[in-house]
């Protein structure tokens, strides 16, 4: 007889008896190793494989959209930051100027000197309150006319968008020339209206620095109007309803409802205004006649104007330019993170 493999048969029911579940399915012995090969994810297969960098899926189009305006930024904005630090560290004065002196190097020589002088102290001091009150009252201004336009009509409301758009394009130091018309002791018609006689609104120094007040916001209240007013206008129109129905006046209703939808905005107008109003000088210079009497109302503008071209010491008006910058990337990024902080999304 011949050995044959036995093969192995599931077991027969008996008769009568009520039929089983069906047996397992053994392992499969022969190409097993194949099928789990298959099985197997192969390399570079994975989900993160499909996936492509931002520079592979084109992420180089949106930069040559930018190089141009990059270019003109970094010849007009990069170049001109890179000498002022430059100079800051030099000695550089009229003899190093015209060449009668070699240039030398100072290290931080000039903001040593700068930060032993009181005066620069007292000026940043008044810098610092002047800007922010300027910064208030364009903001507050600014707003109240914003909501002003959403409540008149059409022909008003044109005449107020034209009127606030003529003082902001007016120039600086046409508008600083008018309002010291309106002001002049002798001949301006607010002296004449309000009985002061031949009051000097610029020989005292707070009386000075709120005739320039009042030039600033006059002049820098429209981009926060025109701006902030946008934004209403995106807000949609049953929100404002709803509020109005449960009773919320005007002010709740910006305090409570606009202003968070708004916040963006906000932000964007009041960095704006801190940057300008920081570094205002045209309106200094022209209204007080190069920072008042005895320099009462100097601010660091015109405080490095005066050191750098009305003492020739170049490198210690630039180091006060370089102190201004750093302030105002710190107020900035502050500024920034308490936004962040809050959750909030720029």
């Amino acid at each position: 007889m011949t050995d044959r493999p036995l093969a192995v048969s599931a077991p027969v029911p008996a008769p009568g008896a009520a039929p089983g579940p069906a047996p397992a399915a053994g392992p499969v012995v022969q190409g097993s190793s194949a099928g789990a090969a298959a099985k197997a994810p192969r390399p570079g297969r994975g989900p993160a494989a499909g996936r492509r960098s931002p520079l592979a899926r084109g992420g180089w189009t949106p930069w040559l959209y930018l190089a141009p305006a990059l270019v003109v930024i970094g010849g007009l904005l990069v170049y001109p930051v890179y000498q002022l630090g430059l100079i800051s560290f030099l000695e550089y004065t009229q003899a190093q100027v015209s060449g009668g002196e070699p240039t030398s190097f100072q290290g931080f020589g000039n903001y040593a000197t700068l930060f032993r002088d009181e005066q620069f102290w007292h000026v940043l001091l008044a810098t610092v309150v002047f800007a922010s009150a300027c910064v208030v009252s364009t903001l507050a201004v600014g707003c109240a006319l914003a909501v002003l336009l959403t409540r008149v009509r059409a022909v008003p409301r044109l005449a107020l968008m034209l009127a606030a758009l003529g003082a902001w394009a007016t120039p600086a130091v046409t508008g600083s020339t008018v309002w010291l018309l309106l002001f002049d002791p002798d001949f301006g018609p607010v002296n004449r209206v309000l009985g002061l006689g031949d009051h000097s609104w610029t020989y005292g120094r707070y009386s000075a620095f709120a005739l320039v007040l009042l030039e600033v916001v006059w002049c820098s209240f429209p981009f926060v109007m025109v701006t902030v007013y946008a934004g209403i206008r995106a807000v949609p129109s049953e929100v404002l309803e709803a509020a109005s129905l449960d009773g919320a006046s005007q002010w709740r209703i910006w305090r409570s409802v606009l202003a968070p939808m708004l916040r963006p905005i906000l932000v964007v107008v009041t960095i704006q205004s801190v940057i300008w109003d920081f570094k205002v000088f045209t309106q200094i210079y022209v209204m007080t006649n190069g920072g008042g009497i005895a320099g009462q109302n100097l601010v660091l503008n015109v405080y490095a104007y005066q050191k750098a071209f009305a003492s020739s010491q170049y490198g210690l008006g630039s180091a006060i330019g370089v102190v201004m910058l750093l302030i105002l990337l710190a107020v900035t990024l502050v500024y920034l993170r308490m936004l962040r902080r809050q959750g909030e999304e720029l």
